[in-house]
């Protein structure tokens, strides 16, 4: 009996979004080539990539790829001044509507929402401790609200989930935040994307810990191995998150010292059954895509082959 997962990557391996000058003159086309060629099934979504339905869909078979899912930015943890909770959901509605329509058309069951309002994260001068925090109770509360009603929207419009991506830099980053978003959040409207990479440089010691607890609610991971030291020094010198990025806080899986043995037993043993993701920021100068493209694809293959 096999494990029914599928193992696809981020183009961050190749190219960097949010830092152009890491791979920023790669064409798309070289990394949907060599990811195919390394073995594997899909690939998250990049800036490079068609914005819409058919361009993307056309684009993707061209190489025999699935597209795997693709981020989406956020806005709901603020709450414009003068604004409802329904005006904030009403809003977020209409500005997803072409992202959600080509994931949809593409086959995509669940959405990477990243939480952009107040971010950190995109700051090169900004260290990723001034992140945003709610600061009461009712805050949270209204937050939870907002997204149970979007996510609800997600399933009922698109047939996609919404996929909670805590992340570095934002309001939803430490284990005791995320424990917090889902003990608030409706299980049937929002779901979590796991990230290994985030989960420990968060504060999750050991991230299978973290995993475990919520491991029902996981609908979508990100499999980003860390450097520990890089990441002490992150946090003792105030480093930006992008810094960070620079600077290697995070590699492949099997490069760094999160256990994805243990990791994915936990998600094997829960049912999971979705894509298993490798990404992980990085300068392709100093860790070659092709290289470490393929030395994620074989740790996580091996460890699949192992738990089927």
């Amino acid at each position: 009996m096999t494990w029914n997962v599928r193992i696809g990557i981020n183009p961050l391996s190749w190219m960097n979004d949010d830092l152009p000058s890491l791979g920023g003159e790669t064409p798309l086309e070289t990394a949907l080539r060599e990811g195919k060629e390394i073995g594997y099934e899909g690939f998250e979504l990049g800036n490079k990539f068609p914005k819409d339905g058919p361009g993307l869909k056309a684009k993707l078979d061209e190489f025999g790829l699935a597209c795997v899912s693709g981020w989406y930015s956020g806005f709901l943890a603020e709450v414009g001044a003068g604004q409802s909770n329904a005006d904030a959901v009403a809003a977020e509605i209409e500005r997803c509507k072409a992202h959600m329509s080509k994931l949809q058309y593409n086959g995509v069951k669940v959405v990477v929402y990243g939480e952009c309002a107040g971010t950190v994260q995109g700051q090169i001068d900004t260290p990723v401790g001034k992140r945003p925090k709610f600061q009461n109770e009712a805050l949270w509360q209204g937050y939870a609200e907002r997204l149970n009603a979007f996510g609800e929207h997600l399933l009922q419009t698109y047939g996609i989930k919404l996929a909670y991506h805590h992340h570095m830099g934002a309001y939803v980053e430490s284990p005791a935040d995320v424990d917090k978003l889902m003990a608030l959040t409706d299980p049937a409207k929002v779901f979590l994307l796991f990230d290994t990479g985030h989960a420990y440089f968060g504060g999750a010691t050991d991230p299978v810990v973290l995993l475990k607890k919520h491991v029902k609610r996981v609908v979508h991971v990100h499999c980003k191995d860390v450097r520990t030291p890089v990441i002490a020094q992150a946090r003792n010198d105030g480093w930006s998150f992008l810094n960070g990025v620079i600077n290697g806080t995070f590699t492949v899986p099997g490069d760094g010292s999160i256990d994805y043995a243990a990791a994915l037993k936990v998600l094997r043993e829960a049912g999971y059954e979705g894509w298993l993701v490798v990404e992980a920021e990085q300068d392709p100068a100093v860790a070659p895509s092709y290289q470490y493209a393929k030395k994620g694809f074989e740790t996580l293959s091996g460890l699949v082959k192992s738990l089927a």
